[in-house]
């Protein structure tokens, strides 16, 4: 772990991802936290909301729940103080590009913020605290939808629901649990097209259980018709019950890189960038230091540098979770897939992408005439003789450095998981031993002294936490 941490104070943010997920493919989370914690100068002023989230989720995920609180509840208040962005910051990074900006994330992300908290504390147990978390999430999200114009946007969030219609029916609000889980199955319906998740089994059991027990007969009705199949149990049945929550962290988020295109704008430029970067966009990883001498040599050339989603998708579907109890029958739960974080990155890139464009395009093409406007002011105060060497040497500082600085904004929340899987039981009250596989896999089971054991009571609700990283 020293190791680790010696790099990540040192390397590149590339380098620092590489080391956290090394961490903690090697099961060692508390080694993955320290890596963020040691580079948090690295992240810099401009990204203090993306630090929060990334040490959030580590902190999270080292079990430190109330110091995962504390760092997300910070990049939440600077989130607020965001809104009064100054605008000479706006002129910086139209000048420069995007990493000048603060970061905020993507509404998504923001979203996810108040999710993980509330997590932190249910499994510490501090259910009104939770709660409050729940409420924060139905703000924002209303907030979003209030200014979310396009129709087939971000604009709800289904994980988001659930997960607080379980914290309301876990603390007794029966009724604000059947409105949750009304909202996150009309959003997982509204959107399977581009989220490629369906609406959970145990979300349907959900539905008809509240539906029910608040004796709401034209819903009951409706839901059975539309859930022909679905097996559920009352809530009377359940209520001298204990339940376990499964969260289930599978594989990484998808990272960012730069798709750079470089656009000639004379003959001798057009064949200069054939020559350089071939006939279509292959060779993204071409030398910048080389691009940047070549085009300011020529001088014709405007680079445009945009975003691109580079997917990096979990290879498990399923983690298969086993309760033993130390008298009875072992109970198997298999986790379902309730937030696809990949499908939910593309399709906030997707929604900015033509304003991006935009942007790049306008600031490329500004750079472009302030560089040109001062080569030749060099070249007329120079003369004649001098002149062309002057004009020369300028046009490869000012031109090169507007093809060196056209840079795409890659941040983004990579200590995410690439998918978010969940399941819901409820067993006797009892003393159970935790065990985990991975379907499709042939890892052999947790010796007994090394799985989590749960000691739960009547009514008693317990949340499971585990970072999948096949």
């Amino acid at each position: 772990m020293a190791v680790y941490v010696l790099l990540a104070g040192c390397g590149p943010s590339v380098n620092r991802y590489l080391l956290i997920e090394a961490s903690l493919r090697a099961q060692d989370p508390k080694g993955a936290d320290a890596i963020v914690a040691v580079a948090e100068k690295d992240y810099g002023s401009k990204s203090r909301v993306l630090y929060g989230m990334d040490r959030g989720m580590t902190l999270q995920l080292a079990g430190d729940y109330q110091q995962s609180n504390a760092v997300l509840e910070q990049a939440e208040e600077e989130l607020d103080r965001l809104y009064t962005r100054k605008i000479r910051t706006e002129t910086l990074a139209f000048m420069t590009n995007d990493t000048a900006l603060p970061y905020e994330g993507d509404p998504y992300e923001q979203v996810l913020i108040n999710v993980l908290k509330a997590v932190n504390y249910a499994v510490l147990g501090q259910w009104q605290d939770a709660l409050v978390e729940a409420r924060r999430i139905d703000h924002r999200l209303n907030v979003l939808s209030d200014r979310t114009k396009e129709k087939n946007a971000y604009r709800e969030d289904g994980f988001a629901r659930y997960l607080s219609g379980i914290l309301y029916e876990s603390t007794g609000d029966v009724n604000n649990a059947f409105i949750a889980y009304r909202n996150a199955y009309e959003t997982f319906e509204a959107t399977r097209a581009w989220s490629h998740t369906a609406v959970p089994s145990q979300l349907r059991a959900d539905l008809l259980r509240t539906a029910e027990a608040l004796h709401f007969t034209q819903e009951m009705a409706e839901y059975q018709h539309v859930f022909p199949s679905t097996r559920w149990e009352t809530s009377q049945a359940l209520q001298h019950l204990a339940q376990v929550v499964v969260i289930s962290y599978n594989g990484r988020a998808p990272r960012k890189e730069d798709l750079f295109l470089d656009l000639p704008i004379s003959l001798d430029a057009l064949q200069l960038v054939l020559l350089n970067r071939g006939f279509s966009q292959a060779n993204q990883h071409s030398n910048r230091g080389v691009d940047t001498v070549l085009y300011g040599l020529n001088g014709h050339v405007v680079r445009v540098a945009l975003p691109r989603l580079v997917p990096q998708k979990t290879h498990v579907p399923v983690d298969t979770v086993s309760l033993i109890p130390d008298n009875g029958t072992r109970v198997t739960l298999n986790t379902e897939l309730v937030h696809n974080v990949t499908a939910l990155a593309d399709k906030a890139l997707a929604e900015r992408m033509a304003g991006i464009t935009a942007k790049a395009l306008a600031r490329a093409a500004t750079k472009f005439v302030a560089a040109e406007a001062t080569t030749r002011g060099s070249q007329q105060l120079a003369g004649k003789d001098a002149g062309p060497w002057v004009g020369l040497l300028v046009g490869l500082l000012t031109k090169g450095l507007a093809v060196a600085s056209e840079e795409a904004d890659k941040r983004s929340w990579q200590t995410l998981p690439d998918e978010i899987h969940l399941a819901r039981v409820w067993v006797p009250p009892g003393r159970y031993q935790v065990q985990n596989r991975l379907v499709g896999e042939s890892h052999d089971p947790l010796e007994p002294e090394a799985m989590q054991t749960l000691s739960l009571g009547p009514g008693q609700t317990a949340v499971l936490l585990q970072r999948v990283m096949p």
